[in-house]
């Protein structure tokens, strides 16, 4: 699946940007449920309780449910679609089983069934995201990798940052009028639209998307290490897994926090929301041509220049005292992300074993779900020392990562 001139556009592999307009659809339904999600467990359609666990605890169980069992099943899912060499029938099938469990919500009535019902759709994306990964990888060359990344990536973060106004606006004007005179609640709406962008991606997928000619099944045995398999020192893909987590907790503080953010910045929501936005949107436009640059000029620079940029970004966070100042520091910490996202992803797939793409790459793929969890717990738990203390703490740990990828990982081609 390498590129060609009459496979490109704009330099970028046409099944790329159908995979990644793929995930841009997906993303926005899946992040449609993030902010419908939460208002459906407080509103009076759902009850119950399950093993002791009160009703103000339920809408953060459902959400977590998602990333939680998505991260447990995306190593197994990697190497599924390994052995079995196919990639297609992954995506497809884990947004197929998506769609129909996102429809399934409207007619849930108790708490359990809200976290069956999470658990079926997190595995199942898992699925969709270790293929389509491993699709962008295997349908790139060396010198293609990383604008490939970056495109793909920020398709999906606009999908992602888009969803959460949609929903907002689509339950606010809810409920709906149907012919002949039967009425759909905004909450029935919302799941109908993000099941929607889920099948229009098996549509996209369906049709423009094949599985690489050189994808064949592997019997090899299963490579993901701690440890390098020739000489000393950590694995390189495993330090890449441990620097995206470290940029995905840095980038993921201030959800958690936003009580506290409002109360120091003398704000309401809908200044959070720039902020929150403001990051999403800088490191989506970013990647892209990050990515090309990383083909260009190597991958360890901008990593490491992202991670050293991590460190002001996020500390700075923790000192402003304005909305606006909060806003900047915000873009410039996406400018950051962006260098060490889409680069780390490409040096992910160089460094990956013929065959291994699929489970080989889920360990960044995870690594970047676990990083947005520790960034929530980090904040949520250290801002009640003082108000800086988790940005502190993160920047600290962003100098961590610095030192590991700087002594681990090496801008070449495994031999």
């Amino acid at each position: 699946m390498a590129s060609t001139t009459s496979r490109t556009w704009l330099g970028t592999d046409r099944r790329v940007l159908a995979l990644a307009a793929a995930r841009m659809a997906d993303a926005m339904g899946n992040s449609f449920l993030v902010i419908v999600l939460p208002l459906y467990v407080a509103s009076d359609l759902v009850t119950g309780s399950l093993f002791g666990i009160p009703s103000s605890l339920v809408a953060g169980v459902v959400l977590a449910l998602f990333g939680l069992a998505s991260s447990i099943a995306q190593p197994l899912a990697g190497r599924l679609s390994d052995r079995l060499g196919k990639r297609k029938v992954f995506v497809i099938g884990g947004l197929v089983v998506f769609s129909l469990v996102t429809l399934t919500f409207a007619a849930a009535t108790q708490y359990w069934e809200l976290f069956v019902l999470r658990v079926v759709q997190g595995t199942a994306a898992a699925f969709t995201i270790t293929a389509s990964i491993a699709l962008v990888n295997e349908g790139s060359q060396p010198n293609t990798r990383g604008r490939h990344m970056g495109v793909y990536n920020s398709f999906r973060l606009v999908g992602f940052g888009a969803g959460p106004l949609l929903a907002s606006i689509v339950l606010e004007m809810g409920p709906y009028g149907l012919p002949g005179g039967g009425v759909l609640s905004g909450f029935q709406a919302t799941f109908g639209i993000a099941a929607a962008a889920a099948l229009l991606s098996v549509g996209l997928v369906a049709v423009l998307v094949e599985d690489p000619e050189e994808t064949a099944p592997s019997s090899q045995r299963l490579a993901i290490r701690i440890w390098r398999e020739e000489g000393s020192g950590l694995d390189p893909i495993f330090v890449l897994g441990l620097a995206t987590l470290v940029m995905a907790a840095c980038i993921a503080l201030l959800s958690a926090i936003e009580p506290e953010v409002n109360a120091r910045l003398n704000q309401g929501p809908i200044l959070f929301s720039v902020e929150f936005v403001a990051l999403i949107a800088s490191l989506a436009l970013l990647q892209p041509f990050v990515g090309r640059a990383s083909d260009d000029w190597g991958r360890t620079p901008f990593i490491l220049a992202g991670l050293i940029g991590l460190v002001p970004t996020t500390l700075g966070q923790g000192l402003v005292e304005t909305p606006l100042e909060m806003i900047a520091m915000r873009v410039l910490q996406g400018g950051a992300g962006a260098l060490v996202f889409a680069p780390a992803l490409a040096l992910a797939g160089d460094y990956t074993s013929r065959g291994q793409s699929g489970a080989q790459l889920s360990v960044l793929t995870v690594s970047f779900g676990l990083g947005i969890a520790a960034g929530q717990i980090t904040a949520g738990f250290f801002v009640q020392y003082g108000f800086v203390v988790p940005f502190a703490v993160s920047a600290g740990l962003a100098v961590g990562a610095v030192l590991l990828v700087y002594t681990q990982v090496h801008n070449r081609l495994p031999t």
